[in-house]
């Protein structure tokens, strides 16, 4: 703690004791990077400055201002959450850990962090940082992440966390992973730790922590159709499927087995069942390759010049209000006149 003192990072959300603040900074900042998560963070706060404010938005205002950050299922379980809190709770947050871990889209994680930031309770969190330097400082080869290392984790640090200040000790420990044992590489002669840190001991930081087998990556083709019209509209639908960008706006989207061409005809079935007599579509461009955790998802745009299209057309300045995509927004980007 004393080195948190010294070397800490200062974050908007490490002046606060509001609940509201603190829930939202960790749900924007899971799987996120800090630097990349504080624009969110602000925007957020600055657009919603009360649990009602955010319980009030339209889903879709939502999901705007959360895109870019990927997992919407996070943003769309704020705005349920907001909404509970603000209906169920007179926007007031649960006061306990039990009470916060019955919130939709909080986890042990979340809940532990709220609770000991905000409210001052012994609760220990466990996040990669904290795997990290458990693992390392206690010689732990349990393969993260998995249920029987959770479970072991959580025990240890409930049984070192201080009963003084646990939200600083919480925050001290995972500003420690980030900054100093880092994932490659950290200086462990400058280390807070290192005297008493058996991977250094053994010389074996670099083994710790144990992974877990990464799941088996998932590959997937999207076509994408724009239809190029007199009347200049962009032609989207809302994504219905559960899973990747759902609720999000997109293209008229044919996914195939494996990259195609031009000529493939489940593409010339697609443009039929929007319009009649549309063009031979033509490729923009050389396919994206979108890569996510579990998912590389190869992206065409195709060009089909048409009359009329049995879709939704938005303007231009529609658009500007529709939660799409990363691949398709910088397409429009790149492509708008």
């Amino acid at each position: 703690m004393e080195w948190y003192d010294l070397y800490k990072r200062e974050f908007p959300w490490r002046q606060t004791k509001d609940p509201y603040k603190i829930w939202l900074s960790e749900i924007i900042m899971q799987q996120t990077r800090t630097q990349q998560g504080l624009p969110y963070y602000e925007a957020f706060v600055s657009t919603f400055p009360t649990v009602a404010d955010l319980a009030a938005a339209e889903e879709g205002q939502v999901l705007k201002l959360w895109q870019g950050l990927g997992y919407y299922s996070r943003a769309r379980n704020l705005h349920s959450t907001a909404k509970e809190i603000y209906y169920t709770y007179d926007s007031k947050f649960p006061t306990t850990f039990k009470g916060l871990l019955a919130l939709k889209g909080v986890g042990d994680y979340t809940a532990s962090a709220i609770a000991s930031i905000a409210y001052d309770l012994p609760e220990a969190v466990v996040d990669g940082n904290v795997y990290r330097v458990y693992a390392r400082f206690f010689g732990i080869d349990l393969p993260v992440p998995s249920s029987v290392a959770f479970k072991h984790f959580k025990a240890l640090a409930q049984k070192v966390l201080p009963t003084q200040s646990p939200g600083n000790f919480n925050q001290a420990v995972m500003e420690l992973g980030a900054l100093q044992c880092v994932p490659k590489n950290p200086n462990c002669t400058v280390c807070p730790l290192a005297s008493s840190c058996k991977a250094f001991a053994w010389g074996q930081v670099a083994q710790y922590p144990v992974k877990a087998k990464k799941a088996k990556i998932r590959y997937r083709y999207f076509n994408y159709l724009i239809f190029q019209t007199p009347d200049h509209l962009w032609y989207l639908k809302q994504r219905k499927e559960s899973g990747i960008w759902h609720k999000l706006f997109e293209f008229p989207l044919v996914e195939t087995q494996e990259s195609i061409q031009s000529n493939h005809k489940l593409l010339e079935k697609a443009i039929a069942d929007y319009t009649t007599g549309g063009s031979k579509p033509v490729r923009w461009k050389q396919p994206l390759l979108h890569k996510l955790t579990h998912q590389h998802i190869e992206i065409n745009f195709w060009f089909v010049q048409a009359c009329e299209v049995q879709c939704k057309g938005y303007s231009k300045k529609e658009l500007d209000g529709l939660a799409v995509p990363v691949p398709i927004a910088n397409f429009i980007k790149e492509t708008r006149v």
